[in-house]
């Protein structure tokens, strides 16, 4: 077994036993922070696939003191009920934990041909992981995404489904020019090997948007995405994640990770600065009017005021605004 990074970065909290690692043909990573009854739900799902493939599955402990998620997790691996590991990603941080599981995959797996990325706030269906694993052979995508269904907390909150923060980006199975989220992910390990790590730029740890930058590069150099419709997970939405101020701070980070996100495939274009403030400026001046064309097709005053803050999160980034939603995770 190939041993983890000597930084001290990574380390192994526990294994299933006799896990046949050469076997693996696909590899789950799971990250986790002071989630112990959801990331046990989320792990009840991946144990529930219906699917020929041998997995494993890898759970990112990101709260390396208490390390809740992880001492819940374990007993299901210890006694072989899942196979894989349970690693703790000492750095804080959504990018950190997500590199820690995807080295740790590439180290510790050496034939599987699949990586899979599912929150641990979120269900797998039971067809999630064949139909993700599929849709990434039949189109010939190196990087597939699929819906996260969102499940609202309170049923009155249902209306909320279509808003642009939670609705999905496609609703066909097909090749697509973007993918934007790793909240429910198939990624080739070529993909992996090509890009190496550090995959998630770390200076996205606290505000999100890591994902939307490693899948903006991996489409620069030439890696085919696709989309399954089908491979759906349910996301749970807590009551306060529909707030008014909640969704605008959402928004508005959307719009920042965008201009960051821009700027990064633009480096070293001449003027490439100039060219993405001119384009915010451009949507921030469009957004009444496409706000409005909103309003007109959906009756939503919040989905039709999205676009003016994306645009204004795109222009405030040029001044260093950035929303760490993450920073303080009881309050995301």
């Amino acid at each position: 077994m190939i041993p983890l990074p000597s930084d001290g970065s990574v380390s192994i909290a526990g294994r299933s036993p006799q896990l046949d690692a050469e076997a693996v043909e696909a590899v789950v990573t799971l990250p986790t922070f002071k989630r112990p009854e959801q990331v046990l739900e989320t792990l009840a799902s991946l144990r529930a696939q219906q699917t020929g493939r041998r997995f494993a599955v890898i759970v990112m402990e990101n709260e390396a003191e208490e390390r809740a998620g992880a001492k819940a997790a374990l007993p299901l691996f210890e006694r072989g009920e899942i196979s894989g590991l349970v690693i703790i990603a000492h750095q804080r941080g959504n990018c950190s934990a997500y590199n820690a599981g995807w080295q740790t995959a590439i180290l510790q797996f050496p034939n599987f041909r699949h990586l899979l990325v599912i929150d641990d706030d979120e269900i797998a269906d039971p067809q999630w992981l064949e139909r993700m694993c599929g849709a990434a052979e039949t189109l010939g995508a190196d990087i597939v995404g699929g819906p996260q269904v969102p499940d609202f907390a309170d049923p009155a909150h249902a209306q909320w489904a279509e808003h642009p923060v939670f609705a999905p980006p496609y609703r066909e199975t097909g090749r697509v020019p973007a993918l934007y989220s790793s909240g429910n992910l198939l990624v080739g390990r070529n993909v992996l090997i090509a890009m190496g790590p550090p995959f998630l730029d770390l200076k996205f740890n606290f505000m999100g948007g890591g994902d939307s930058d490693f899948l903006s590069r991996s489409a620069q150099r030439g890696f085919v995405l696709g989309w399954c419709a089908e491979g759906q997970v349910h996301e749970t939405v807590p009551a306060r994640r529909v707030e008014a101020d909640w969704i605008r701070a959402r928004s508005l980070r959307n719009g920042v990770i965008s201009t960051l996100v821009e700027k990064k495939k633009r480096a070293g274009t001449p003027l490439a600065g100039a060219m993405v403030l001119l384009k915010s400026l451009a949507l921030l001046a469009a957004s009444p009017f496409r706000g409005m064309l909103r309003l007109a097709r959906t009756g939503s005053p919040a989905i039709a005021i999205y676009p003016v803050h994306v645009a204004l999160g795109r222009v405030l980034a040029e001044f260093g605004y950035a929303n760490e939603q993450y920073r303080q995770p009881e309050k995301n």
